[in-house]
């Protein structure tokens, strides 16, 4: 690692410096009802848009019947380590796994890099973007050049292009009732990488979580015949959640117990490395969830903002554990047990 504290210049840490979800919802919500959104003549059909806030956008190919579909989808951050090799890594990953969360293998991505090229050398840049290809490698996907901007804030990420089958997607309002919740992996990165960023530590096991891909989850899900999945990020497990649960008219179950996290993820809470995103995504989904007698601990994690999480598949995959499930609509779309 260099000696640079690059989540020094970043306000906020990874996914953890989106947009609130309820204020995002209030911006997006006139663009989809609007008229003007919708093209004279589409050059295919949009299988997966905006209405549901879905992980990417699906359109089929024009003239192509029961060809496969186009997958896209765009994703990028401010630095949520300090080392900038391995946030390449995670925030490849991260675009990344917008693909695999609808079911989609990726294709080609071009970089989004925004750097402030007078205070941070750019041989810091070509660490990142050096990671960034690493992974992207690892998925077989291209990386096609893409596009920089002089920027107070360092931010990186990717715009990714993939194919899906049309006929085998993972959306996030098919979900029915009976069908478990299995999330494939560990919560709690958002808080160890708080903690890294007020005090340096380094969790070697929470950049090894966030820079794997999701593309062997994907794979398992569909050989499950899964149709409902998500993937978890700054939303945290609860938001996404919520949103899934809300589009598919069903009530969300979550065994507390159940859910992994990450070695350290209770001390950091305890230590008092809670994110703002975290406690903003914990009061957009508290009028919409039943807590029970869930701590304060608890629903903080639940609700922590995820970077490069795992997918959330209403499905039951091997050697991953089963979280909840998805029962009736009740009165209240998440329910904590």
């Amino acid at each position: 690692m260099t000696g640079e504290r690059l989540t020094r210049y970043a306000h906020g840490g990874g996914c953890a410096c989106k947009i609130p979800p309820g204020e995002l919802e209030d911006v997006v919500a006139g663009l989809t009802a609007s008229r003007g959104a919708v093209p004279a003549d589409p050059n295919g059909d949009l299988l997966i848009g905006l209405d549901t806030g879905d992980d990417a956008a699906v359109v089929t190919l024009p003239g192509a019947p029961g060809g496969p579909a186009v997958v896209a989808t765009a994703d990028f951050f401010t630095p949520v380590v300090d080392d900038p090799y391995d946030w390449g890594r995670i925030a490849a990953a991260n675009a990344l796994s917008d693909v695999y969360a609808v079911g989609g293998r990726p294709l080609v991505a071009v970089n989004l890099l925004a750097w402030p090229r007078g205070v941070l050398p750019f041989d810091l840049a070509r660490e990142v973007l050096r990671g960034g290809l690493d992974v992207a490698a690892e998925a077989g996907c291209h990386v096609g050049g893409g596009h920089s901007v002089d920027d107070p804030e360092p931010k990186y990420g990717m715009a990714v292009t993939g194919v899906a089958d049309p006929a085998r997607l993972l959306r996030n309002d098919t979900g029915k009732p009976g069908a478990p919740l299995t999330l494939t992996k560990p919560l709690g990165v958002g808080v160890l990488n708080n903690r890294h960023k007020a005090t340096g530590e380094v969790f070697p096991h929470a950049v090894a979580s966030m820079a794997a891909l999701n593309r062997d989850a994907c794979a398992a899900a569909l050989a499950a015949g899964a149709e409902c999945a998500t993937d978890v990020t700054g939303f945290g497990l609860l938001g996404h959640l919520y949103k899934l649960a809300r589009a598919s008219g069903v009530t969300a179950v979550v065994d507390a117990a159940a859910v992994p996290y990450l070695e350290g993820a209770r001390d950091a809470v305890r230590a008092g490395h809670v994110s703002g995103g975290t406690r903003r995504n914990l009061d957009w989904v508290a009028p919409h969830t039943d807590f029970g007698t869930a701590s304060e601990e608890d629903r903080l994690l639940l609700a922590d903002a995820q970077t490069s999480g795992g997918l959330l598949v209403a499905a039951e995959l091997p050697n991953h554990p089963v979280i909840g499930e998805l029962i009736p609509a009740a009165d209240h779309p998440l329910l904590i047990r």
